[in-house]
């Protein structure tokens, strides 16, 4: 059940508002994703909550001309949960659910921007997200994701760049439990982070959005996967159990191409376009940076990492997003749109033939 609520960062479980709890390892967080409609320029940003780590920390990201600018910003939060600024970077609520803004003041980085964020369709709610390590929780959260417009500007290195009216884009709120801020002193004894299979492809098309996402084990069995089909009426068609074929890029983990069968007749087929983004400006797997370090007070930082920086082998590339052009062939009916095919991939999966730990495909 979701609600206007929902929309802030208020929550105390993996429950949606109306239900609350407490764990070391809460969190609570935005993320956003953005792109011209040519590829030319893609973005992203996040800010997290860590209620019982006193944290919040935020980031957005800039890639263009090769080059992946990334600002990042972490303070204590003394429990705040309403304060959405971190350093210069502010996310505010017009109107919840539907229109939200994003905000880099002028900082000692090369990246500045106000960036408006219109819903195209009521968000889907993703099947809940719940693993375990042995007798270990690892994660249990709930995610709701939406696709949208983007409308304002950003600069980046001295450029300035005006967003057109077909800027599209993807944010999604999580909340829940997921391991953040500074390693447990006791793991479970077959650590926290052995497999790890992961896909998620939000995907834009003129009057229609697509998400397809799956959490497999290393035998190639869905723990969560689903995809949903929302229609410009709002109406929406759940998938609960696509089969999907990956193309692997030879001697690495990545991704060349992706097809998802939903049930016979609707059927999703990703080709990368563009330059590939490295979640790790966003925090994601960064050894420095990760959710819910603890900085002091305030501490702001701004890197970039060049197109050969973020090549496969580099560990701040591990997970990545990838600008794709989307067909959908939904019977007799044929749709072309950009979107995300977002990989992590750590341990084994049988059925695309990834062994060891990080070993490349075939």
């Amino acid at each position: 059940m979701l609600t206007k609520g929902d929309d802030f960062p208020l929550h105390q479980s993996a429950e949606p508002i109306a239900f609350a709890g407490t764990d070391r390892n809460f969190y609570d967080r935005y993320f956003f994703n953005g792109y011209a409609p040519d590829g030319s320029v893609f973005f992203a940003a996040a800010m997290g909550f860590y209620p019982q780590l006193g944290i919040v920390d935020a980031a957005f990201c800039v890639l263009i001309d090769g080059v992946q600018h990334n600002l990042r910003a972490s303070r204590r939060s003394a429990g705040e949960r309403l304060d959405l600024a971190v350093g210069p970077i502010t996310i505010r609520i017009d109107e919840p659910l539907e229109r939200l803004t994003l905000t880099v003041v002028a900082n000692d980085g090369p990246l500045t921007g106000e960036l408006c964020f219109t819903a195209r369709h009521f968000p889907i709610e993703e099947p809940r997200f719940t693993r375990r390590n042995g007798t270990r929780l690892f994660m249990d959260y709930t995610r709701m994701t939406q696709n949208g417009y983007w409308s304002g500007w950003l600069a980046a290195d001295g450029q300035r760049i005006e967003f057109g009216a077909d800027w599209a884009g993807t944010r999604d709120r999580s909340w829940g439990i997921r391991p953040v801020g500074a390693a447990e002193p006791q793991p479970p004894p077959q650590g926290n982070f052995h497999q790890f299979f992961w896909l998620w492809t939000p995907c834009n098309f003129a009057d229609r959005s697509l998400f397809f996402h799956s959490n497999d084990d290393g035998e190639g069995s869905a723990w969560n996967r689903r995809a949903v089909l929302v229609s410009g009426n709002g109406a929406e068609r759940h998938f609960a159990d696509p089969a999907f074929a990956a193309e692997w890029q030879p001697g690495t983990r990545r991704l060349t191409g992706l097809t998802a069968d939903f049930d016979g007749s609707t059927r999703l087929t990703l080709a990368p376009s563009g330059p590939l983004f490295a979640m790790s400006g966003l925090g994601y797997t960064h050894p420095v940076w990760g959710h819910g370090f603890d900085h002091g007070e305030l501490e702001v930082a701004h890197d970039s990492l060049s197109e050969a920086e973020r090549a496969w082998g580099n560990p701040l590339a591990m997970h990545v997003q990838a600008l794709v052009r989307a067909e959908l062939n939904d019977g007799d009916r044929t749709d072309v749109g950009i979107g995300v095919l977002e990989q992590l991939f750590v341990g084994p999966h049988a059925p695309t033939g990834l062994t060891g730990l990080m070993d490349p495909a075939a």
